[in-house]
């Protein structure tokens, strides 16, 4: 199958990958005939890339940083106390927060387990997926970023949980904010802004009130906006000030944000993502973890169409893991001219690199 960009799909094109909302239940099944009301349907959904069936790499599966049924239990997980949460009385919020922290423990060590026995980089593709609220899907993968780049740094378990934890629950101070700021499609003005700044402040003082909460998680929420050089919020804080996990959780967080649909803007490609990272490093972002992000995450998800320096062109069905910039590429054609599928793996052809990524369907029809 092979990614591509939905508003170029043209009508009768087959779906390579079912559709699901995030509460894992199927909204379109892999191998139906796409109509045109359906691709306008999905697009209005905001899903800005699907998987489609093509001769030329119908053998190639992308492959979900962890399972259906646990993604399934973590966005459950997320969804019950976000929900409760919201709408129980300020009184209320720690003792509910309380409840459902082992619950949250419990799911950070299924992740880690899953994500431990993985020989895959990380690849999340969230354009895929029908979210009806953007801030669980989030938080789930600002969660599964955070965790595969600690196990990059080769943290110890200990601090991985805390890690995965302070991420789970790094936007929860999100309930205080109106919904109607939260997903205004428009520009914010400088006032709706201003209460949007104050999730950060609003979920510290919940989990620095919860008794079962470590204290660096509630920092994780506290600090993830924060920059290395002042620029951040709530506090400005700088360099050193700026706690290490919160420091992981940053990173984490602004990948998924730009790399998501949002109902403001479209998604970037990881790659896009990536060098707004690279462009922040030593500013926004320590170098260190930059790095070590990079060297957890697929750069180029499976399925993607790039273009070579050579002139030839292919799909991505593979990733090297010491290597995420130079994965296993199905070379479909040569100076525009189509050819017999071959593959060439780019950790062995040092001298041949990717120059550009085509999401545009543009299919050779029977």
């Amino acid at each position: 199958m092979r990614l591509v960009k939905t508003s170029s799909v043209e009508i009768n094109t087959k779906l390579g990958k079912a559709i699901y909302n995030e509460s894992g239940r199927i909204l379109i099944n892999k191998g139906v005939v796409l109509e045109q009301r359906m691709l306008k349907r999905l697009i209005e959904m905001g899903i800005t890339y699907i998987y489609i069936e093509d001769k030329n790499t119908e053998d190639i599966v992308f492959r979900e940083p962890i399972s259906d049924p646990l993604k399934r239990e973590a966005l459950a997980t997320i969804a019950t106390t976000f929900k409760k949460i919201y709408s129980e009385p300020l009184e209320s919020k720690s003792f509910i927060m309380e409840k459902s922290i082992k619950e949250y423990q419990t799911v950070i060590k299924h992740i880690m387990s899953e994500l431990n026995n993985s020989s895959e980089l990380l690849s999340i593709l969230s354009d895929v997926c029908v979210h009806d609220t953007y801030i669980f899907t989030h938080s789930l993968n600002v969660t599964l970023y955070s965790l595969a780049l600690g196990m990059e740094l080769k943290l110890p378990t200990a601090k991985l949980e805390t890690i995965g934890l302070g991420a789970l629950l790094h936007d929860i101070g999100k309930i205080a904010v109106p919904k109607e700021i939260l997903m205004k499609p428009g520009r914010l003005t400088d006032e709706e802004f201003a209460i949007v700044k104050k999730h950060s402040s609003e979920g510290f003082e919940l989990l620095r009130g919860t008794h079962a909460v470590p204290l660096l998680v509630s920092h994780c929420a506290f600090q993830h906006h924060e920059r290395l050089d002042g620029s951040g919020y709530p506090r400005g804080l700088r360099g050193d000030e700026i706690h290490d996990y919160a420091r992981i959780v940053a990173v984490a967080d602004v990948f998924d944000a730009v790399t998501s649909h949002r109902v403001y803007r479209n998604a970037m490609l990881p790659h896009e993502g990536l060098e707004m990272l690279y462009a922040g490093t030593g500013r926004h972002f320590q170098a260190e973890i930059v790095k070590a992000f990079q060297n957890s995450v697929a750069i180029y998800p499976v399925g993607i169409t790039v273009s070579l320096n050579d002139g030839r062109k292919g799909v991505v069905v593979k990733q090297n893991k010491s290597l995420n910039d130079r994965p296993v590429i199905r070379i479909l054609e040569e100076d525009d001219h189509p050819v017999e599928p071959y593959e060439i793996n780019l950790a062995e052809k040092l001298s041949v690199v990717i120059t550009d990524c085509d999401t545009i369907c543009e299919l050779p029809r029977a």
